[in-house]
């Protein structure tokens, strides 16, 4: 086996995926990826602590980069433009649509996979509020601007990854948040 190839963890993620779509997620193993990769089960569990988090980890990114994008906004933005724009600028981690479909399809199939889904949003809404929190948000209005930002990144990413998009990930984000002040504003 290669164990001495660079890049372990990414050729982990590669063989994951090609394997989730060609047998799909339940048939997949973690031993399947790591023989995929050309390593052991070993060293898989070393870089992901289960199969489902190599379809995960780039939501802990996401959150990470939203929460630096809200601290570093400029001052006198009101709470919802700022976790929308904080959304909107964390995005530069989609760069491929179609693995972004694929990975989204992926995820649809499997309920375990929605749930947890699910639950890493959740995180980067808490997350998001929490730093609202700190620049002076009160508490009700920051949860709340962080949930409603959350569902607005949901609504732009699948606007994006649909067949027929035409826009790039952070403009479907904007027309989201636009469409949603548009509603509360009664038009």
């Amino acid at each position: 086996m290669g164990r001495w190839e660079p890049d372990a963890r990414g050729r982990l993620s590669s063989g994951a995926f090609e394997l989730f779509v060609e047998r799909g997620f339940d048939q997949t193993t973690a031993l399947d990826i790591a023989q995929r990769a050309g390593l052991t089960e070993r060293t898989f569990f070393r870089h992901f602590p289960d199969k489902r988090e190599v379809l995960f980890e780039g939501l802990t990114y996401l959150q990470d980069a939203v929460v630096h994008a809200i601290q570093s906004a400029p001052e006198g933005l009101t709470a919802i433009d700022t976790v929308g724009s904080a959304m909107e600028s964390a995005v530069a981690l989609f760069g491929d649509r179609n693995y972004a479909r694929t990975r989204a399809t992926i995820v649809a199939a499997n309920a375990s996979l929605q749930e947890r889904e699910l639950h890493k949003v959740a995180g980067i809404a808490a997350a998001a509020a929490e730093a609202l929190r700190h620049r002076g948000v009160d508490p009700m209005t920051a949860d709340l601007a962080a949930e409603v930002a959350v569902t607005v990144f949901k609504i732009g990413f699948y606007e994006w990854i649909a067949p027929e998009a035409q826009t790039n990930l952070p403009a479907c984000i904007r027309g989201a948040l636009q469409r949603l002040k548009d509603v509360t504003a009664g038009r």
